[in-house]
């Protein structure tokens, strides 16, 4: 079986080439380049070397992977032949996603590969803006990057910005966690005698002159706390310093007991600010919400039962098993199809069978209002419902009925029972018109709010108080109200 010897290109110019990569590259019969676009490539022309190049492969494309792809196939041809020696920028294992599709190959017996060496950029890059590797760092694909992938409290490196394009891209995506004043480094031909580095602001990433395939953008460290607000690990970090041996004493005395009703609370206040749709509001309370959750997760871990990142893989495992749809192989059409596969799996999850109660898992510590409509949504599964929402409206007016004669027997017990019965019935009609009931009474709760807020602003500014008024009178003001639409 012929050979594919992978040789690196070395970050810079011909003096940066280990002897050995340069007798195999003069000395081969076979030379094949992933690009001629580096400057080693002209001292190599100079020199008399011949080799053929896959940059005409980049015009035929216009994403990387089929590039990559075609680049590895005319390869693998060319290898049944003879033996080749491939020459790629930097070392042969850093940021070379051709070289790791041949290395695939390899594993599958389906080639012979070796690799022949190279010097790495990252070396270089590193003596250039003068930093220490040891601190810390990630190498990333600009023409990918995410800013979940993103530590600050790591330097970054990140390769191919190679025009105005990409490094726009970056910036945009570095600009959702970085200040926009905060400096970055372009590092051009690290390491030989071209080398360019340009320190410059983020904001002006995408201004910078001189980019090339040999540019990479370092991203310092972010040092200060205040700059790495917007990264989980620093909330993490905060929460368990909060509750660590120095913090605070009200956050380590509470208990998952203690916090029970500022989670309510939090939710409640969340819901209020969607029904408001007050986006600053709602960024305020989701994180509201989400300190709940830290602090509980916390207090797990302090007392060893469990940690964040359970929680956050018990929460990953069951999105990715319940979309099977997304992370599967299985089809659907519609949203209705999604929640059928969603309760069957989750009833496998739970090994429920036909003798458990139906009822069993809706949580007992949810408000009434809720545990009703959860309930109904629960029986109605089974066939346990209306046929149609007539039948759920005629419900209500024969609970009402029923309330009535009781209030007439003047039955203290029996009102209240049928009164409850009233509002299950409300619920029902609700679920039929695809109303949430919690949300449907809070919203009337901020629509009576509002209104009788405009009505305590009226005696006031009258410079009477209620007790001088009528019900009539105040009843008048309630209507200005609606007719001004305050809601």
């Amino acid at each position: 079986m012929h050979t594919i010897t992978i040789v690196g290109l070395g970050a810079g110019d011909l003096e940066q080439l280990p002897l050995g990569v340069y007798r195999q590259i003069k000395n081969s019969t076979s030379l094949l380049l992933r690009t001629k676009e580096h400057p080693v490539v002209r001292d190599l022309v100079e020199e008399g070397v011949a080799f053929r190049s896959f940059d005409e492969i980049y015009e035929k494309h216009d994403q990387f992977d089929h590039v990559y792809e075609e680049i590895v196939k005319e390869l693998v041809s060319e290898v049944q032949i003879h033996s080749i020696v491939y020459a790629v920028p930097g070392h042969p294992l850093v940021a070379e996603k051709t070289v790791q599709m041949l290395l695939d190959l390899q594993k599958d017996g389906r080639i012979k590969v070796e690799i022949g060496g190279g010097q790495s950029f990252i070396d270089a890059l590193f003596a250039s803006v003068g930093a220490d590797p040891i601190d810390g760092f990630q190498l990333l694909d600009g023409t990918s990057l995410k800013v979940q992938d993103i530590r600050m409290n790591q330097q970054l490196i990140i390769g191919q910005v190679y025009d105005g394009f990409i490094a726009s891209e970056v910036k945009l995506t570095l600009m959702e966690l970085y200040p926009y004043d905060y400096e970055v480094a372009l590092v051009t031909a690290a390491g030989s005698k071209d080398e360019k580095v340009e320190h410059v602001p983020l904001v002006e990433l995408d201004r910078a002159a001189n980019l090339s395939n040999l540019t990479s953008l370092y991203v310092p460290a972010a040092n200060k706390m205040e700059t790495t607000y917007k990264q989980y690990a620093t909330l993490r970090e905060i929460i368990t310093t909060l509750r660590g041996p120095n913090g605070c004493p009200w956050d380590k005395e509470q208990s998952h007991q203690s916090l029970k009703k500022y989670l309510l609370e939090e939710t409640y206040e969340l819901l209020e600010a969607i029904d408001e749709d007050d986006i600053d509001h709602m960024i305020e309370e989701l994180g509201d919400v989400l300190l709940q959750i830290m602090l509980h997760a916390q207090i797990g871990e302090d007392e060893g039962m469990f940690t964040m990142e359970e929680v956050i893989e018990s929460t990953a495992s069951k999105m990715v098993r319940r979309h099977p749809h997304v992370f599967g192989t299985v089809e659907v059409e519609n949203s209705e199809q999604v929640k059928a596969n969603w309760d069957q799996i989750k009833k496998q999850e739970k090994n429920q069978n036909d003798l458990e109660p139906m009822l069993k898992n809706v949580a007992k510590g949810m408000p009434a209002l809720l545990k009703a409509y959860e309930y109904q949504k629960n029986a109605s599964k089974v066939g346990f419902d209306w046929t149609d929402a007539k039948g759920a409206r005629e419900k209500v007016w024969e609970e009402l009925k029923e309330f009535e004669r009781e209030v007439e027997n003047n039955s203290e017990k029996k009102i209240k029972e049928e009164f409850g019965d009233i509002l299950f019935a409300l619920v029902n009609v609700a679920r039929f018109y695809k109303v949430f009931p919690e949300e449907a009474l809070a919203m009337t709760n901020t629509k009576f709010y509002r209104r009788f807020s405009y009505v305590e602003e009226q005696v006031q500014l009258s410079g009477k108080s209620f007790e001088d008024y009528t019900l009539e009178e105040l009843d008048d003001y309630w209507n200005e109200a609606k007719k001004k639409n305050i809601k």
